[in-house]
């Protein structure tokens, strides 16, 4: 256990180490910026004062660019959500409407996010919702794939013991399948809201102006690479930290598959 912990820390330190060799070499810096530029720009980027009558967009704005990213990753993964649990478990549950909607589910979940861009566009143009219908489509068909197949593995002497007792269809679906679905549909929310992540960065570089994606293409474009390393490094943080209260509410929400399994 204290070799694997030692790993841990050794293994990152020595990539750092590397990178702050290979960055420090003359002409790097406009390609591989050394560890110690990237935290200088992000510091800056976080808590430095806008000065020169604003006009550097890497002073003290990093908040509100996070701000602008959340706020959309947060609307269009709720959306997801809200769509994709229900129509997962009654597919799932129903051979019609597997045979009727799952196919073509099946059809449009291979399509790239950055295939959907200039449909995003042409029917939002360069505003908020072209960006939230892309994360939309990111955290849909991972939800409702995964909600699907948990809707289908349901053991089915739970199903037989709640018809013996009178339940109903709506009853059964909302005491038994939904409950008994929920591990599978929480893989599905930590997927999609990892590809929300990607698709928030990929909406922002060409649909709007504004959050972390906007970011990253700007300050490739004027060739702030500190910048760039440094808002890879911001989304970075906030899928992982996104990903932690995913998993916080799900031990919550399944204490008693915890308790169940020990």
């Amino acid at each position: 256990m204290k070799h694997r912990s030692v790993l841990s820390v050794v293994v990152p330190l020595a990539l750092l180490i590397v990178w702050q060799i290979v960055g420090s070499k003359p002409g790097m810096q406009a390609m591989l910026p050394s560890p110690w530029l990237v935290v200088t720009a992000w510091h800056e980027w976080i808590f430095g004062e806008a000065t020169g009558m604003g006009l550097n967009p890497y002073l003290g704005t990093w908040w509100a660019n996070v701000e602008y990213s959340g706020t959309r990753v947060v609307a269009g993964f709720a959306l997801s959500m809200v769509v994709a649990i229900p129509l997962g478990l009654m597919i799932g549950w129903s051979r019609r409407l597997s045979v009727l909607i799952d196919p073509m589910i099946q059809m449009f979940r291979p399509i790239p996010i950055t295939a959907w861009l200039p449909f995003s566009i042409a029917a939002f143009g360069i505003t908020n919702m072209g960006s939230i219908s892309l994360i939309f489509l990111g955290g849909f068909f991972a939800i409702v794939v995964n909600a699907t197949q948990g809707a289908r593995d349901v053991d089915k002497n739970l199903v037989r013991a709640a018809k013996m007792m009178g339940a109903s269809p709506w009853v059964l679906l909302k005491r038994v399948v939904f409950p008994a679905a929920l591990p599978n549909i929480f893989t599905g929310m930590r997927i999609g809201l990892g590809i929300a992540w990607t698709a928030v960065v990929a909406a922002e570089m060409v649909a709007v102006k504004s959050g972390l994606g906007y970011v990253l293409w700007d300050a490739y474009y004027v060739g702030r690479m500190d910048i760039v390393f440094a808002d890879m490094a911001s989304i970075g943080l906030m899928g992982f930290l996104s990903d932690r209260l995913i998993i916080w509410i799900e031990r919550r929400v399944l204490k008693w598959r915890l308790l169940q399994n020990h």
